[in-house]
Parts: structure tokens; sequence; C-alpha cells
């Protein structure tokens, strides 16, 4: 390759117009790409380089070699297809993809940007994504819908069960699922569109265990965590290898009569410390009933359990969670209550009987206890959480104490009032720095990330 002094000019003819920039624009940005070798090229001469592609997206791919950012009028004059098409054309796929993506997902300054749709059933039964990527991938109905880095569809796969509830990236492009009316938990490439296998909770010595259906799905790196349901209400939770989808290890059996001994409907896996969580909710006209419990697969015994409500002088009885998340991270356990909305956090290094600590903040912008919206959802992601009540949508981030300079948790509106009269939240997944919200019964799931001109920074 030859080293630009910055002076060296190049001329290139895009589709018949002229465009000349320094070969350090190009070798310096992209030094692999096509362009990089058409600048260093000698052998045309005085002549411009002739390349037959269409000048107007050219344009804009030499803007971001200049700048690494995409003109602000881009995105109205081509579709991301379009821009991404050219990029892989002339190599520069991988600045692109920098210019695209989101700036950090701060929560609090996220705003709706675009909402996700499947062609067909496009109520989404399942979602999940990906940290690294935020890649997506939607099950709707018996289908699952997956969405690349920028969010464009990739594919849908349809697969032979008719009603997906859960979904979970296991390795690569390799999705484990389970169906709220077929048994088993269920493996299929979605990059192929190709069936792998499946694993079935049997025992010949038990005739209750029989067509156990899957509840929820959690990973780890050593295998696949998967909670089944009986019809006799049996239940449990599996480790099941990857490599041969077998059963590894059957670690917490219960029969399911109770709101104590429900199935596990949400499993979350601590790496750090080698810990699986599990939940479980009932809700009824009287309010809800559930459980939080924690699992050490090495020993398949439980090390620590809350029932609510019923348990801990504040738990706030009557009131009990609505759901659970961890914050894989700081090892913090959050639930948020099912009536008042409020939100409480448990160390789990320093669990016991009553762990909980209630969160406040003096913050007038956010919900004050007591105001309605129905059942919760939380979600943890990269020190946020993330908790819906109703329709409304609330961030607790974290940041440190001016005096004292301990962190501290403040809470903020994710969303503005029209956009929590839109319906009921009922999922809340998070990947790479965007935010992915739906709602009941609604079609589509909504994408939110933060404004690249909100000049915000991020306190830790």
């Amino acid at each position: 390759m030859v080293v630009s002094d910055g002076g060296k000019r190049v001329k290139l003819n895009v589709g018949g117009e002229i465009f000349e920039t320094n070969a350090s624009t190009i070798q310096s940005s992209c030094p692999d790409s096509l362009l990089a070798a058409l600048s260093t090229s000698t052998s045309h001469g005085s002549n411009p380089v002739f390349i037959d592609r269409d000048p107007e997206i050219f344009a804009v791919i030499l803007s971001l070699l200049r700048t690494g950012r995409l003109p602000a009028n881009s995105s109205g004059v081509f579709s991301k297809q379009e821009l991404l098409d050219e990029a892989m054309y002339y190599g520069v796929e991988s600045l692109l993809r920098l210019a695209m993506l989101p700036p950090p997902l701060l929560g609090f300054d996220a705003s709706l940007v675009s909402t996700i749709v499947p062609a067909a059933d496009g109520v989404p039964s399942a979602l999940t994504a990906t940290a690294g990527d935020a890649s997506l991938w939607i099950a709707h109905g018996g289908q699952i819908s997956v969405y690349d880095w920028s969010l464009s569809h990739a594919g849908t796969v349809r697969t032979h069960l008719n009603d997906i509830t859960s979904i979970c990236r296991v390795w690569g492009e390799a999705a484990a699922i389970g169906s709220g009316s077929a048994s088993g938990l269920h493996f299929y490439d979605l990059s192929g569109g190709r069936y792998i296998g499946s694993t079935h909770w049997t025992d010949p010595e038990d005739p209750r265990i029989h067509k156990a259906r899957v509840a929820a799905v959690a990973d780890s790196e050593g295998g696949v965590f998967a909670s089944f349901d009986c019809l006799h209400r049996e239940n449990s939770v599996l480790q099941i290898d990857k490599s041969t989808l077998q059963v590894a290890a059957v670690i917490g059996q219960q029969s399911g009569n109770s709101a104590k001994t429900t199935v596990p409907e949400k499993l979350r896996w601590l790496p750090a410390k080698g810990l699986l969580v599990g939940s479980a909710v009932q809700r009824g006209v009287f309010g809800c009933s559930g459980y939080i419990r924690i699992w050490d697969p090495r020993s398949r015994n439980i090390v620590w359990e809350t029932n609510e409500p019923g348990s801990g002088r504040s738990t706030r009885f009557g009131d009990a969670l609505a759901d659970m998340d961890v914050d894989v991270e700081d090892s913090i356990l959050f639930k948020v209550c099912s009536k008042s909305g409020d939100l409480g956090m448990a160390d789990i290094r320093k669990l016991g009987e009553d762990p909980w600590v209630y969160m406040s903040d003096e913050n007038p912008g956010a919900w004050k206890a007591g105001d309605g919206g129905g059942y919760s959802v939380v979600h943890c992601y990269r020190k946020q959480v993330l908790a819906a009540r109703g329709g409304a949508l609330e961030v607790w981030s974290s940041v440190k104490e001016k005096t004292s300079g301990d962190p501290i948790r403040r809470r903020n509106f994710v969303d503005k009032e029209d956009d929590s009269k839109r319906g009921m939240i009922s999922k809340i997944e998070a990947g790479g720095d965007r935010l992915f919200v739906s709602r009941e019964c609604m079609e589509g799931v909504e994408v939110w990330e933060t404004s690249s001109f909100s000049g915000v920074v991020s306190v830790e």
C-alpha cells in the first residue's frame, strides 16, 4: 500500500460524476476496502477511475469517509438497505455500521425511534435481543422473525409450533424455544431455518411427568436451563447439555398446587456467582402471589427463597411482586410490586429473611406511590433498571451522591405522556444500545434509542 503524505488526491468517476478527495481520507478510514485499493492504483494514469454505481449514494459514502458520520438528510433520501448495499460494494460496511449504531443507551434520554412489525401474526409473543450488536429475534405465533444489527429484516423462520411463548439465543444463530401448547424445548438454527432437535422431560418411574411444556429458558456457558410444567402440575428446572441436547440435571422438582410451588416463569443466570434465579407470579382478582428462588446448579439445592405475600416484615403484605430481574454485574435482585409499583432491591451477597430495600426518590417528575396502572414489568441492563407500570416506563440510573460520593439511584421517565397511552407494557428487552418494548395485544415491537444530539453524559 502506498503511504499517503496527505497531498495525494484521488479522482473517481462514479456513474459519470467526478469526485475528488485525498487518498489519506480513504486509506485511513478503511485501509482494506475496494476504495483504498483503487486510491493506490497507478494503472489509470491521470484518468479518473470509473465506477459504475449511483453517484448520489456515493456522495453519502464519501461524506462518511470524511467525517465518520452520515449526513443528516441521508436517511430521508435513501433506505437503510440501499446504504448497506453500497457500503458492502465499496468495502466500508464496518464504518457504516459504526455510524448507524445508536450512541450509548441512557434510559432517561431515550425516545421512540421506530416500531418493527412482522409481516404476519404481528403481535409478539416473545422476543430476545443480543447484548453485543442489538440484533433482535421476535417470535409471533409459530414464526420467528430475525432482524440484524441495523434492524433490517434478515428472514423469518416458520417453526413446527403453533404458539411460541419463550425464546433464548443459546449459541451462534441457534434459538431454544418453548411453546404454550406443545411439549418440549426445541432448537432451531435461524440462519438456515433448520430444526436441530428437542429436549423433553420424562421419567419412566413417574407417569405424571408427561407432555411437559416449557415456561422459561436461560442460557449459560455450562448449558441451557429450562423450566418445565406438566399437565398434572408437576414442574422442574432442567439443565440441558448443549452438545447433546440431553438432560444433564434435574435441579428442582415440585408439585405446582399452590403459588409457592408453581413453575418458574422467569429464569436468570448469574455467571459470576454460578447461581440460577427463578420466579413465578400468579395473578388473580385478589392480586398477585408468587416467589423468588435461587438455586446452586452444582449441588442442585435451593440456597435462598422468598414467598410473597407472607414472608419478611417489609414485603408489603398484600402487595406482592409482579415481576423480578437481576443486575448480573452488581449481583442485585430487583422486584416491582404489583399494586404500588414500588421497586425493591436486595444484594444477593447479603440475603436474609427480609433483604429488601425499597427505593425512593424525591424527583417530582417520577411516579408517586399509590398511582394506578396495573401489573408491572422490570428489566435490568447495564446498571440501569427499567420499570413499567401499565403503559408508563421509567428508569432508575446509578449516580454518585454529590457530598459523599456513594452510589445512589435516581429515577426519571423514559416516555412522554402520549407514549404511555399506547397500551400496557408486557415485555422489556435491551440489546446493544437499544431498548425494545412490546405492549399487550399490540402489533410490533417499539425501538427506543438515545439521541445522538442530546449531549448528555452517563454518570457512573
